[in-house]
């Protein structure tokens, strides 16, 4: 059951153009501490503005928590890490342990959720990595990624959920002496401009396995006219797929915005069902000009949601995944306009007649690819999901 909050300013952050300022700007203010949990943090231009922020800012004082994954912060040097360390910063590392050798679940079970909180008054939650949006392959345009910055109730389970994570595993690192925050206090409510209605909704191995995607379904179940989903990694289950058909049935408007730079396997496994939603009436388009890290949403205008979660089984099945879903329409419409705009500024219209008659290697490289992902799903135990 999600639970929506009103009274909240939530403000939409459009890559790290706009991110990393923001998040820049709030580090520099904080007075007491600084929590930031991110799956990539990359020792580029802006790993290295952040990093310095975040020196600074233990320097005069501020309890400052930065926790990565072991396996998508794999390349940060070890000689960084310990230079943050010795500036004050505490860093601790989500599953540390990435053996390619083992095949247990726990290995792919990962730390994927974006969130920093300041001082307990402040936000930020998406899929922006702490990654230059110009460091992508191949010397291509930006990569694209949403955020929101937010103010208000809603802070309270962020701010909790927050900081339970970090208390769980600074545990395990008992000889670095870590600092543990005190208990949550209720936090005040001041008032605000915006009163936006929104809710935290997150996907975990224990309490939480199945909440970020029954919160997409819910929203797709009551569509009545237009659905517009951008998300990189696009590899759904049969009643995801399901849900999406069913609704362009009852003549909802169906969109899909899909990476079209097929680099990875789980990339080149999205367009196995191609044709089962194409020959349904769903449109799909693959943007192309450069990377999409989108995880976005919007549903008949009111409806959104911002966040990590891809839609493929390693998102909804196995890793830490955070989403805010917004009930605002005026949130809605400016995220909406935005993957329009990425429609038409850098995506390519998937048309029924090119895929099945032009694209023949294509559709066997994808069928292989989604094999190669449901065997890897059956050697860790998920082959029923």
């Amino acid at each position: 059951m999600i639970e929506f909050v009103s009274g909240n300013n939530i403000q939409l952050l459009k890559s790290g153009s706009e991110y990393f300022p923001a998040l820049l700007k709030a580090i520099e203010k904080a007075t007491s501490e600084i929590y930031i949990q991110s799956y990539i943090y990359e020792m580029d231009a802006v790993g290295i503005s952040i990093g310095n922020s975040l020196k600074q800012a233990a320097q005069r004082g501020v309890v400052v928590n930065l926790m990565l994954d072991g396996f998508g912060s794999q390349n940060l040097p070890v000689s960084y890490i310990h230079e943050l360390e010795l500036a004050g910063v505490q860093v601790i590392l989500y599953r540390a342990k990435i053996s390619p050798w083992t095949f247990k679940k726990t290995r792919l079970r990962r730390l994927h959720h974006k969130i920093v909180v300041i001082d307990r008054g402040l936000a930020f939650v998406g899929g922006i990595n702490i990654i230059d949006d110009n460091n992508v392959p191949h010397n291509t345009a930006p990569r694209i990624d949403y955020a929101v910055r937010i103010k208000g109730p809603l802070l309270e389970a962020i701010v909790a959920r927050t900081h339970k994570l970090w208390r769980r595993i600074a545990w395990s690192y008992i000889g670095k002496n870590l600092r543990v925050s005190k208990a949550i206090e209720k936090l005040s409510k001041p008032a605000l401009k915006s009163n936006v209605k929104a809710a935290l909704v997150i996907r975990d191995n224990i309490m939480h396995r199945r909440d970020i995607e029954e919160a997409y379904l819910s929203a797709i179940n009551n569509a009545k006219t237009e659905i517009i989903i951008a998300n990189a990694y696009f590899l759904p289950g049969r009643k995801f797929r399901k849900a999406l058909i069913t609704a362009a049935e009852r003549g909802v408007s169906v969109k899909l915005l899909l990476q079209g730079r097929k680099e990875y396997l789980l990339l080149l496994a999205t367009s196995t069902f191609y044709t089962e939603l194409l020959s349904k009436g769903i449109e799909i388009y693959e943007y192309r000009k450069s990377f999409m890290h989108s995880k976005v949403a919007v549903v008949d205008q009111h409806w959104a949601t911002i966040g990590s979660s891809n839609i493929d089984p390693f998102s909804l099945l196995l890793s830490r995944e955070a989403n805010i879903v917004i009930l605002d329409a005026a949130f809605a419409q400016e995220l909406r306009s935005d993957i329009l705009a990425t429609v038409q500024n850098g995506a390519h219209h998937i048309s029924i007649l090119e895929w099945a008659h032009g694209k023949m290697m294509h559709r066997v490289v994808s069928w292989l690819a989604y094999r190669v992902v449901r065997i890897l799903l059956e050697l860790i135990g998920y082959s029923n999901e």
